[in-house]
C-alpha cells in the first residue's frame, strides 16, 4: 500500500470562493441594469434616425412628384428609406405638408415630426 505524499498543496478555501462569487454578483447587479438602459437608448435612437430618414425622403419625394405621400413604401428605394430592423414607422402627408412618427418595438419612446421644416418630438 503506497501513501499518498502531500507535498505543499494549495487551494482555494470555500470561504474565499464566497467571497469571489459574492463580489462577481454584486458587479453583475451593477452592470446589468446599466447595459439594458444603453440598449433601450440605442433603440430610441434608432427610432429616431428613422423618421429623419423618413422626413428627408419625404422631401426627395416632393421634390419629384410636387406632394406629399401617405405610403412609405413609396419613400423606399429611389427616395432614399430603408426602414431599420422592429422599426415601426407610419407617414401621412398631404399637398403641403406631412407627418411621420417612428418608434422601435424594443424601445420605450415614440417620435414624431411634422414638415416640411420641423423638429423630432418625442411624444411618449
Amino acid at each position: 500500500m503506497t501513501k499518498l505524499i502531500r507535498r505543499n498543496e494549495r487551494g482555494f478555501s470555500l470561504i474565499e470562493l464566497m467571497i469571489v462569487i459574492a463580489i462577481i454578483g454584486a458587479l453583475a447587479a451593477i452592470a446589468i441594469p446599466q447595459f439594458t438602459a444603453y440598449r433601450k437608448r440605442s433603440f430610441n435612437a434608432t427610432a429616431k434616425a428613422d423618421a429623419r430618414n423618413i422626413a428627408t425622403a419625404q422631401e426627395a419625394y416632393h421634390v419629384d412628384i410636387a406632394t406629399y405621400t401617405n405610403s412609405l413604401s413609396s419613400l423606399t428605394g429611389t427616395f432614399g428609406y430603408s426602414q431599420s430592423g422592429n422599426v415601426v414607422a407610419g407617414v401621412s402627408g398631404g399637398a403641403s405638408h406631412y407627418t411621420v412618427t417612428a418608434f422601435h418595438s424594443s424601445g420605450d419612446k415614440t417620435y414624431s415630426l411634422s414638415g416640411p421644416g420641423g423638429t423630432i418630438e418625442e411624444i411618449q
